[in-house]
């Protein structure tokens, strides 16, 4: 069961760092970027690049069983 929920975080992490990329106009992105924006400002999109990226690295290791066994 584990690493279905390790595929599952890759997949939301790749799906904030695309949309972090690309500055998207998805409407679940743009409800998280408004109110993140309240604090992260115009670096708003750089959050959720990096954030992403940290989610998609926990999620690999998730499903390589190093953490959550």
């Amino acid at each position: 069961m584990h690493p279905l929920w390790g595929i599952l975080m890759i997949a939301i992490g790749l799906f904030m760092l695309i949309c972090g990329l690309i500055k998207s106009d998805f409407i679940v992105y743009r409800l998280m970027a408004a109110r993140s924006k309240l604090l992260w400002g115009k670096n708003v999109h750089r959050f959720y690049q990096i954030v992403g990226a940290i989610v998609i690295v926990i999620g690999i290791l998730v499903v390589f069983g190093v953490i959550w066994q």
